[in-house]
């Protein structure tokens, strides 16, 4: 596929979910019907991200059946697999790229951001990371994201990456370094991604933390971006709720109130 740069069609919107669609049975009755725990969330959200896809490769007519099963506004972020990120830690996994950008590319234009989360280990090579951003580029148009977590990441020579391809860094809660918790890069989608704290995972957010969250969510849609908001604090349910009410706060007459 031609670099391409990802199209501002969908582009000054704010999409708030969680990372995976089960649904707690305590929580059931927040949602309306449907056929199954993906058509059953898609009532309430717009967007969510696809985890297992970081474990296991799933095949293109998988994502071509979640697709079917959700509106035609909805939007789905898949996270890039760890043999890549992890395993590989972005060195000659070009096949595997391609690979998993075919998978993907089975949820059509409801494909809206692939994520690339990058082990805590994995220190800023330029070269390195040159090269398989280029591949992915050459592989998708679609927005990308990058959740780096060493140091070397967020110094300013790392800047020009970002231009060059088009990637958006995430902002991530808890931050594991500085300058973790602040959106940056290039692109037409910024990415949000709140894992709890201060326990990850468990941990639920105040109103406090949802009110300023909001600000800087409305802030970058205004600009005309499209801003991501994904809870990853799903082991006791707090994503689900976390993310209804961040939908309240951002309520402002945009395309987030459906």
């Amino acid at each position: 596929m031609a670099n391409k740069r990802p199209s501002a069609a969908a582009r000054g919107a704010i999409r708030i979910g969680c990372a995976g669609w089960s649904l707690r049975s305590q929580q059931s009755s927040l949602f309306g019907t449907g056929s199954s725990h993906l058509a059953r969330y898609a009532t309430r959200f717009d967007a969510v991200e696809i985890n297992s896809s970081f474990y296991r490769s799933h095949q293109h007519k998988t994502y071509v059946r979640w697709a079917a099963t959700v509106p035609s506004d909805f939007r789905f972020s898949v996270k890039m697999p760890r043999a890549i990120t992890h395993a590989a830690r972005l060195g000659g996994a070009d096949e595997a790229i391609a690979g998993f950008c075919e998978e993907v590319a089975g949820l059509g234009e409801k494909l809206g951001a692939i994520l690339v989360q990058l082990p805590p280990s994995l220190a800023y090579e330029a070269s390195v990371a040159e090269a398989f951003f280029a591949t992915l580029r050459r592989s998708t148009s679609v927005p990308v994201v990058c959740e780096p977590r060493h140091p070397t990441w967020f110094r300013p020579g790392v800047d020009g990456l970002w231009q060059r391809h088009l990637i958006s860094r995430v902002a991530a809660d808890p931050a594991p370094c500085e300058g973790a918790g602040r959106v940056a890069g290039a692109g037409p989608s910024h990415y949000w991604r709140w894992h709890g704290s201060p326990r990850i995972y468990y941990s639920e957010y105040g109103d406090v933390a949802l009110e300023a969250l909001a600000g800087q969510l409305r802030m970058h849609a205004a600009d005309g971006l499209m801003a991501w908001c994904i809870f990853d604090n799903t082991a006791l349910g707090h994503a689900v709720t976390n993310a209804f009410r961040l939908k309240e706060l951002c309520r402002c007459g945009g395309s987030e109130d459906r």
